[in-house]
């Protein structure tokens, strides 16, 4: 597994937009993506759905494809799998996405190495794993030990200019 290195500081840049489109929402109302769906849009965010296999999710409009969302987006969750990460990384690009999360809690997640490579190439921030929650003000439960487990064990991302 490559171990990638990425911010604190670009961590927080992603959870301050406030429109993020969230690809590969699962339909299944028990998953983690809804939970996170949820989450985000208690938080104040305007979660944007993404899922060709739904015309909504939980009351909102969902879109087939990035390229779709009026007004676009400039931030991507990705909630994929890695083998259709890449592709969804060419539908940022053709939507002047940015700013992309490759979800990841355990195993592989949306990580695909070819796909940070094409963001790397292409100017696009990535924060290639990780999963929101931990990163959230006030997580709770597992979310909050999963956060405090990685400080100690020096895996939790750190600002750029940390001495």
């Amino acid at each position: 597994m490559v171990v990638h290195a990425f911010s604190l500081d670009l961590i927080e840049w992603f959870l301050a937009q406030k429109r993020i489109a969230m690809v590969g929402i699962s339909r299944e109302p028990k998953s983690l993506s809804i939970s996170l769906f949820d989450e985000l849009c208690a938080r104040g965010y305007d979660i944007v759905p993404v899922n060709p296999k739904a015309p909504s999710i939980k009351g909102r409009r969902c879109f087939a494809r990035l390229q779709d969302i009026q007004p676009p987006v400039t931030a991507a969750l990705l909630m994929t799998s890695p083998a259709v990460t890449e592709a969804v990384v060419d539908d940022c690009i053709a939507s002047g996405i940015k700013l992309i999360w490759m979800y990841r809690a355990t195993g592989q997640g949306a990580v695909s190495e070819k796909a940070v490579g094409l963001c790397n190439g292409r100017g696009i921030e990535v924060i290639p794993g990780q999963c929101p929650f931990m990163f959230l003000p006030g997580a709770a439960g597992v979310h909050k030990f999963h956060g405090f487990f990685r400080k100690i064990t020096g895996r939790y991302p750190k600002h750029r200019h940390a001495a």
